[in-house]
């Protein structure tokens, strides 16, 4: 099971009790397909944002309809991002009082004709930016909000909420951050090389600053925030957030 949904036996009961709270509460419009129930419906739910494999795919692994997987999915991904939104650490819950690593990521999504303004410079694609906060030892504090893929990072940053004092010298950022007052490696300056010394900060500042690379791939092991984005657009926000609940969920006992 934590293969394919990237949960425990135990992670996974104990989220279909918030699943089901939210079920009864009318947390969802969508009707769960009879034929899977509503905790079936939840572990079709829990591979798709794993693995992100087409709907027929996981359909035919299963013996339904690639129609019934559909239907599981956009029943159950509403009910998942509410149950596990109480679950993700919010700006304010980042101890700021230690050093922390941040860093901008893209969740790609198809190219949609309507919404340039998810096209990214920097990726060469669409999809949303969200900023993520590690510790020096990699553990993933706090992922934002998303926002526009066509938002800077600096921009994203400041939106985010996270930093909201002057004094950020404490805190490690990549190029992208500078002047945000994050300590950040030196640019290439025109005309002249590095320095030595300057080589030795950018060498020191990167071999701290590689942890938050590995944290942001256990976060987009959850398939759906590293590969095209494939349903509805209007869905995908509820997807990463549910996505992201699952992470957080996912490294508790």
């Amino acid at each position: 099971m934590r293969y394919s949904t990237g949960l425990s036996k135990a992670q996974t009961h104990a989220l279909f009790t918030l699943v089901e709270a939210e079920f009864l509460a009318g947390g969802s419009t969508q009707k769960v397909p009879p034929v899977l129930g509503l905790f079936e419906s939840m572990i079709v739910a829990l591979r798709y944002l794993r693995t992100n494999h087409t709907e027929t795919e996981i359909a035919e692994t299963i013996g339904v309809s690639q129609a019934t997987v559909s239907r599981a999915v956009t029943a159950l991904t509403p009910l998942l991002e509410l149950a596990l939104t109480p679950t993700i650490p919010v700006a304010e819950d980042v101890d700021l009082s230690q050093s922390i690593i941040i860093d901008g990521s893209l969740l790609p999504c198809w190219t949609w004709k309507k919404h340039p303004e998810l096209f990214s410079g920097k990726h060469k694609t669409t999809g949303y930016n969200v900023q993520v906060a590690c510790d020096l030892r990699g553990r993933v504090l706090w992922v934002s909000d998303p926002v526009d893929g066509c938002r800077h990072d600096t921009a994203a940053l400041a939106a985010s909420g996270l930093l909201t004092t002057d004094d950020t010298r404490l805190h490690l950022g990549d190029k992208g951050y500078q002047g945000t007052q994050l300590i950040t490696p030196v640019k290439k300056p025109i005309g002249r090389d590095l320095h030595d010394t300057e080589k030795a900060f950018n060498k020191q500042i990167n071999q701290l600053r590689y942890v938050i690379e590995r944290g942001i791939a256990h976060l987009k092991n959850w398939k759906t925030l590293h590969t095209d984005y494939r349903r509805p657009l209007n869905t995908f926000t509820a997807t990463i957030t549910a996505a992201i609940g699952l992470y957080f969920l996912s490294t508790t006992e």
